[in-house]
């Protein structure tokens, strides 16, 4: 039996990478235009991601994709966040995203992926561009405001507040 026989959802997991450099106008992050993948083209994203495969970790999995996408491996990984993720509370697009910076690796990052990445550019913490993809923007706003918690949500509707019969 599978999960959806038991009405349960699955879970998809990827991984993220935010490259980080010291620039002139603080600490920069390398961010890839989105293009050609049916899923928020034409916003700028984490340089490398992608989808876990079975029977790899997340860390091992945004290794390979920095490779696959970038062109840059050893990467020195810093756990950001787990995100639990949704569109809008729709049980066919559960996921879960690991957050990573690194702020060391080898090799010159490039865009291998053509026909999936129109640019790749660095751009300053303070300054990112228009539009970023939503979920990513979250993990972004909160590295800018130093408050980024181990666990985050994206997509989820906010929990009733109770009334105040039910508090006494």
């Amino acid at each position: 039996m599978t999960a959806a026989d038991h009405g349960r959802f699955v879970v998809v997991p990827a991984a993220y990478a935010f490259l980080l450099r010291e620039g002139g106008q603080g600490t920069e992050v390398l961010l890839q235009l989105r293009q050609g993948t049916g899923f928020m083209d034409g916003h700028w994203a984490a340089a490398a991601a992608g989808h876990v495969e079975r029977g790899e970790t997340a860390y091992d999995a945004v290794r390979r994709e920095a490779l696959e996408e970038i062109d840059v491996r050893d990467l020195e990984l810093e756990f950001l966040t787990t995100m639990s993720r949704t569109q809008n509370g729709a049980p066919i697009d559960e996921r879960v995203d690991f957050f990573f910076a690194a702020r060391g690796w080898t090799g010159e990052p490039r865009i291998v992926e053509p026909a999936k990445c129109a640019d790749l550019r660095w751009w300053p913490l303070a300054a990112l561009p228009d539009p970023v993809v939503p979920h990513e923007l979250s993990v972004l706003q909160g590295m800018i405001d130093g408050r980024l918690p181990a666990y985050t949500t994206h997509g989820f509707a906010p929990a009733p507040e109770p009334d105040q019969e039910s508090r006494r």
